[in-house]
């Protein structure tokens, strides 16, 4: 007997699904949880037989927002950031389909096993992590909201980046940003005082998240948001020695390593605006 041809893996939705109801393209199965801006579906892909992820967004949700989102998730094409598929409109919703990621989020692994992560758990979940901010920094766009529970895990381990509803692009003209966007906690300080901030704000943040792995949540989550302010760069050198004197090493490095590294494009930035206002 003739064996069936394997189903391709699904990479983007094909211009004909496109067209069709969402519901003669995936079987929608369960509802996973809540993301920005709307409710997410484990779905399957009839075709291909994939496991997918959908989105669900009430259209009188922010739809600026979410188009930028989907404007980033589009133009993104790494092993390290989820992947996406295709949009449809169903009725008053918006259907955002994005690769699966079986595990969930690192938050609700700490949250389901009722523990903290190791240092090994933290060390691999911090490499992954660091290639998807190279591949975004490298694309000139800034997440702006690193932490746990936006690090994804596929059903392999492998950590992945997600929810980019308050990413934002940095263009040759703003070589640094003003808005105040993110989760309070995981902010750097630049960015709750905002003095202007760029891609390096990243790092601060992953440099939170490292914490909240060790520890379950944030530094100072107990205090109101405003007094992070005065939180420091000692501080929370601090704090990440109190935890493990390898991993304040190891987070200095990637802050410092990163500022050195784009420091010479956004130099560079700063000479090409200035010429342009000259002439």
């Amino acid at each position: 007997m003739e064996q069936a041809a394997p189903k391709s893996k699904l990479k983007k939705l094909s211009e004909d699904s496109l067209t069709k109801q969402p519901e003669e393209v995936f079987d929608v199965l369960e509802k996973l949880g809540e993301g920005s801006y709307g409710s997410v579906f484990k779905a399957i892909h009839k075709e291909s037989g994939q496991v997918v992820a959908i989105k669900q967004v009430p259209v009188e949700s922010d739809l600026q927002e979410i188009i930028k989102e989907i404007s980033i998730m589009q133009q993104c094409d790494s092993p390290y950031v989820v992947k996406y598929y295709g949009s449809y409109f169903k009725n008053t919703d918006l259907w955002i389909v994005m690769e699966y990621c079986g595990a969930g989020s690192v938050s609700d692994i700490i949250r389901l096993r009722n523990k903290t992560l190791t240092e090994d758990e933290i060390a691999t979940i911090l490499k992954s992590t660091l290639k998807g901010l190279e591949y975004l920094h490298f694309m000139r766009k800034i997440h702006r909201d690193i932490k746990a529970g936006n690090i994804l895990l596929n059903t392999e381990g492998h950590a992945k980046l997600a929810d980019f509803g308050v990413a934002g692009q940095l263009t040759d003209t703003m070589a640094k940003r003003n808005t105040v966007i993110g989760t309070p906690f995981w902010m750097a300080p630049e960015v709750i005082q905002e003095i202007g901030y760029n891609c390096v704000a990243d790092i601060w943040s992953l440099g939170i998240t490292s914490i909240e792995m060790a520890e379950g949540k944030p530094p100072y989550a107990d205090i109101h948001p405003m007094r992070l302010k005065n939180l420091s760069l000692e501080e929370l050198q601090m704090r990440l020695k109190a935890l493990d004197p390898m991993m304040e090493r190891e987070i200095e490095e990637l802050r410092q390593r990163y500022t050195a590294k784009r420091q010479p494009i956004l130099d560079a930035m700063d000479a090409k605006k200035r010429r342009q206002q000259n002439f």
